[in-house]
Parts: structure tokens; sequence; C-alpha cells
């Protein structure tokens, strides 16, 4: 290896090369740093990848030995399809950490509000085979609101099995000072026992399916007037946004005084209970939509506000991998050829999220820019570099 573009070389290495040591023609981590770049570049199979590293194998050669030159697109395939992939999601995590600046991972960093790691799952639709009758791989990912980047992911044959997949990943992160946001799913009390064993804050939705949580929470709420605002000390943050022809009203309310709920001492650190509504007007029609939480943040609405605000990061990040990545059209069924794709298609988007867009380019862009000018690709290492030197 010539050169350690931004330490995915120095992480990948852990993973073992279970090949034939006398039958090998392609390093390893030419193979995988080959894979990255051109899934960076818009490439959507192996066939496009092996193409895209012949037509640039001149500047792969800045970075890489190819004792052999380009791997061919059955090399891929055969890699990706063994490669253990629970190895290969711990070097993904290593890696963002790596890239991040340090301070991303600890509150009190000038941001007046601490960071938001939000958990939420994804299915990809296109791995499930009914002639094997086998599910859908379905992915639980951990988006980090400070740098628009996949912190982590763990996968699970279904939806439901969310569960058990959110504290394998927990287990992954370095979440101290901040908070996590998780939907309804991962509103369970082993969940919350393992945020805060990492040191981390919460805010969880609670639904219908959490009778004994959300009955007297909507309760409490429903209730709600001046008098038992200035009671219970309810805490009240107000937002408006207007765009592409709609308005936007988004009202958060949380109390910290709580003794009365009766669920309180089964769930660890529980501090607040909260209510966002979100009152929605386009085309002269409104709609409103309330959900309910419970936390452990204090009494402080606009803190509330912007932890379930950035929540629907992790969900445009899965907009990004069906719109951008096409992910959902991806028919990867081979062994763990599935879930290693999740994990390059994830890594692709972080580094793209690197690149320097002041004009705000949607990322399907910024991919076709990479593929017709592979020299913007040595842009996003230098910046990647520096960013590890702070």
């Amino acid at each position: 290896m010539k050169y350690d573009m931004f330490g995915l070389v120095k992480i990948f290495e852990r993973i073992p090369d279970k090949r034939q040591a006398g039958k090998i023609k392609h390093l390893l981590c030419d193979i995988l740093f080959i894979a990255i770049i051109a899934t960076v570049a818009s490439c959507e199979d192996y066939e496009e990848i092996a193409e895209y590293a012949q037509e640039y194998e001149a500047w792969f050669r800045k970075y890489l030995l190819l004792p052999n030159g380009i791997p061919s697109h059955d090399t891929f395939e055969r890699v990706f399809s063994w490669i253990n992939p629970k190895i290969v999601t711990s070097c993904f995590s290593d890696w963002t950490a790596l890239i991040s600046k340090p301070v991303i991972f600890e509150a009190g960093d000038g941001d007046e509000f601490p960071g938001i790691v939000s958990i939420d799952g994804k299915t990809m639709r296109a791995t499930k085979d009914e002639v094997r009758d086998k599910k859908g791989l379905h992915v639980v990912s951990a988006w980090f609101n400070k740098n628009k980047m996949v912190l982590g992911q763990v996968s699970t044959s279904e939806k439901s099995n969310e569960i058990t997949a959110i504290p394998e990943l927990l287990k992954m992160l370095d979440i101290t000072g901040n908070v996590v946001t998780i939907d309804a799913m991962g509103t369970q009390t082993k969940i919350v026992d393992e945020i805060v064993a990492k040191k981390a804050d919460y805010v969880l939705a609670v639904k219908k399916n959490h009778e004994s949580l959300h009955t007297p929470i909507k309760e409490f709420f429903d209730d709600l007037d001046e008098n038992l605002a200035k009671e219970y000390g309810i805490s009240h943050f107000s937002e408006l946004d207007k765009g592409h022809g709609r308005i936007e009203h988004r009202d958060y309310y949380i109390t910290d005084k709580i003794k009365w709920f009766e669920p309180n001492n089964k769930w660890t650190k529980l501090r607040s209970i909260g209510m966002a509504v979100n009152t929605t007007e386009k085309n002269g029609k409104q709609t409103i939509e309330t959900r309910y939480f419970i936390s452990s943040l204090s009494a402080d609405a606009k803190l509330f506000g912007n932890a379930v605000r950035c929540h629907w990061g992790v969900e445009s990040m899965h907009w990004t991998l069906d719109v951008t990545f096409n992910e959902d059209r991806r028919r990867n069924r081979v062994e763990n050829s599935a879930m290693n794709l999740a994990s390059l298609l994830r890594l692709a988007n972080n580094i793209i999220t690197l690149m320097d867009n002041p004009r705000k380019r949607p990322k399907r862009i910024l991919r076709k820019k990479c593929f017709r000018h592979i020299e913007l690709v040595d842009e996003i290492i230098t910046k990647a570099l520096e960013a590890r030197k702070l």
C-alpha cells in the first residue's frame, strides 16, 4: 500500500483473508478500496466497479500496489460474499470515529445542544427471496446529526428484531454525552438501560402499543390548560417553517414533574414526558400530528424539540440510500453480500458527506461528478486527512 487513504487500510487490515495464500492475485485492501471509491462514483454493481477501476487504473495506482492489475468483477463478487459482515461493520464504525473530528463525540463542543444519535431500521426490499422463503435484510443504523454520518449499523432478518438489534448497535458506539432518539419500536426498558450505561440521554417515542405509557401521557396533555401548565412547570417551545408551498408550525411541551406518573420507576433515569404537535398547512388543507415521548432530559422544550426534530435525519438518510444509491433495487442475496453491500453504501454516503458542497448539490450529482472526474476524490481524501489532524 502506497498511501493509507484516511486510515481505511489500517482499519480494514483487521479483516482476515480466507483465500489460499498461493492463489491470491489481488490484495484484499486493494479490492475494498476500489469498491468503496467506485461506489462513491455511482457504480451500481460489481461489473461497473471493475470497469470504473480499469478506466482509472492510473489514478488507483497512486494509492494501491495492484500487483496483478485491476481485479475482475467475479473477484469483487466472491470477496464480498465471504467477508464476515460483523467485522466489516466494526471496521466501518471505527473508521467513522477516526475520520470525524474528536469533539463531535463529546458534549460542550460550542453548540447549545448536545449531539443527537438517531436510530432507525430499514429493510433492503430486493434482498427478499420468495422462492427460498427468505425475508429481506433489515438494517438498523445510527445517524449522528453533528457530522450527518452513519456511525454504525447491524442487521436483522426482520423489523420485529430491532428490539434485540438496537442494544447490539449501542454497544458498538461511543455515545457519551449525546442524546439517543428512537421510534416507538425501540422504547424498551433494556434499551434504556443500555443507553444510560453508555452515559447518554434519551428521547423515545411512545405510541398506543405502549398503553401503560401512552394513555397517562396523552390524558395529561389533553387536560393541559394555563393553570395546569403553571402547576407542572410546562416548558413550551414553538417554531415555524415555510417552504415548498407548505407552512409547518411545531410546538413542543415537556415537564419533569412526573412523580404522579406510575411507570416512572420502571425506566432508568426517566426524568420527563413530552409532546410534539405538528400543524401543517398545504393547498388549503390543515393536518395535525401529535406525538408523545419519555425522556431523561430536563424540562427544556427547546432542547427536547431539537432532539425530536433531528430524528428526521436518519429517515432522510434512508431516503438518500434509496433515491441516490438505489439500495432497494439491489438484489444481493448471496451469503454475506447483502449486509456487506449495506455497509459499503453507508460508507460511500459518509464519504460523499465529506465533500465541499457550497452550492448544496444533491448527492446523486456529486456521485456523477466523481464518476466523470475522479480527481474530486483526492479533494475528499485531503479534507479527511486534515480533519484527522485537528
